[in-house]
């Protein structure tokens, strides 16, 4: 790598290039190239509607009357229940896996909401009318839906900088398989950890990382085994930079999809988890990357410090992810710190931060998950681009899934080169490659490269 840069700064004084003393200048940087730094952020199950639903010029909850005019079954009570503004800090939310979504939708209704929710006790109210569960009120808050009220900050970004309201989940599965896509475009089940062509796809139950065992040692089951190729492969062969910050503290959720409530499991660095997967893959162990997995602490420093890695992927615990019953102001004020540091940090203007929630929680949205790419994405969720160069107040209405982030950073700094088994050197069975998808838009018009870069606008974490 460093006789490559040598022939690269050779060529460039053979080109012309203007000198400083003896030392050529770099040609200025132009269009996307002036992000250095790309910043994902992602929190935890939260729909698009249920944040900004109702945020102007946004493709939001259908209105008629000034009323909502969607209504969701409600299989207990009989009748349907309409979207509502919940002001409640903590929330309950619903079930979240692949046969969740599919209730959900609904065939293309998206009405299934509260029946994810309330199905499986009417069904066992229908056996067993004088159970005392079936005596209980039926509550569910899958209906609510926040605004600026409850989320201050959020709503001020999307002002400042740009909202995206056509931002789809990778895939109709929940939190581990939509981290799995995040890193490397797919979620599936392989045989070995050396055997990249035995991968299948699979998004309801890919292997699960074993949360306390340390890949590598004896002791306990065989870990789980990502034998396929993730972009850190492609970043290290280019010698890009890269980190995966993962906050100390309680896992968000669990590793049953549709459960509400699960035991405490500390998620950490060194502890591989549904939030913390590239531990587990073939290709970070095989390029002795296990180092660039570090605790969220070292991304605020590196933030204002200005030594940010080129690509840094951000995930929060349990108590600051947003992710039902933990508090959407613990939430918000855990992500405007982050992207506070670097605001006040000397990579501003060349930082873009990609802000999203990584499935939509069983809460209610009203767009359909299109198809794209021959694969349906997840339900819609809420998602940000905060920089420097981000259009002011832009509504980005394109298609998008997290896919988007890959082949913005493949477009940044691997010269367009894409996770494709046919080019990148590491075959494996992946059955597409989905930031070539037609359909899917490109995060470069959320940003307006001709004009001077903005100067930051921090807020306060907990707005009075």
């Amino acid at each position: 790598m460093f006789a490559t840069a040598l022939v690269a700064l050779a060529a460039a004084a053979g080109a012309g290039y203007t000198t400083i003393g003896s030392a050529p200048a770099a040609p200025p940087l132009s269009g996307i190239h002036k992000i250095r730094h790309v910043v994902v952020i992602m929190q935890e199950n939260r729909s698009f509607d249920s944040y900004f639903g109702t945020y102007p010029g946004a493709d939001g909850i259908p209105m008629r009357a000034g009323q909502p005019s969607l209504c969701a079954p409600d299989p207990l009570a009989g009748g349907c229940r309409r979207p509502y503004h919940d002001a409640s800090d903590r929330n309950t939310g619903g079930p979240h896996g692949p046969d969740a979504a599919a209730t959900d939708i609904a065939g293309g209704r998206m009405n299934g909401f509260v029946a994810a929710v309330l199905a499986p006790r009417a069904r066992l109210c229908a056996r067993r009318p004088d159970d005392r569960r079936c005596q209980r009120p039926t509550t569910t808050d899958v209906m609510g839906y926040h605004d600026a009220r409850e989320i201050p900050n959020y709503w001020r970004l999307a002002r400042s900088y740009v909202l995206q309201d056509h931002m789809f989940a990778s895939n109709l599965g929940w939190s581990l398989p939509t981290h799995l896509a995040l890193v490397s475009g797919w979620s599936a089940r392989c045989a070995g950890a050396h055997r990249p062509l035995t991968c299948k796809t699979e998004i309801a139950r890919p292997a699960l990382p074993l949360l306390h065992h340390a890949p590598g040692t004896s002791n306990g089951p065989p870990p789980a085994y990502y034998a396929w190729t993730d972009l850190t492969y492609l970043l290290h062969k280019h010698g890009v930079s890269w980190s995966y910050y993962v906050a100390r503290g309680s896992e968000p959720d669990c590793e049953v999809d549709d459960a509400l409530r699960c035991p405490f499991r500390f998620q950490g660095p060194r502890t591989p988890g549904i939030w913390n997967p590239l531990p587990y893959f073939t290709t970070v162990h095989e390029d002795g990357q296990l180092g660039n997995i570090r605790p969220v602490s070292d991304f605020v420093r590196s933030a204002r410090e200005g030594s940010l890695p080129a690509v840094s992927w951000v995930v929060p615990n349990g108590h600051d992810s947003e992710h039902p019953p933990s508090l959407v102001s613990d939430g918000q004020a855990w992500v405007t710190r982050l992207v506070d540091a670097v605001m006040r940090g000397p990579d501003w203007n060349s930082t873009a931060i990609f802000l999203a929630w990584d499935d939509w929680g069983g809460f209610y949205d009203h767009v359909r998950p299109p198809v794209v790419g021959g694969r349906r994405y997840g339900i819609r969720v809420p998602a940000l681009v905060i920089s420097a160069y981000a259009r002011r107040g832009y509504v980005d209405h394109q298609t998008l899934s997290f896919d988007a982030y890959l082949a913005f950073i493949e477009d940044d700094f691997l010269g367009g080169a894409r996770i494709d088994p046919r080019t990148d050197g590491r075959p494996d069975s992946r059955p597409s490659v989905p930031e070539r998808a037609a359909g899917l838009g490109s995060l470069v018009r959320d940003f307006d490269f001709r004009k001077p870069p903005r100067p930051p606008e921090p807020l306060a974490p907990r707005p009075g």
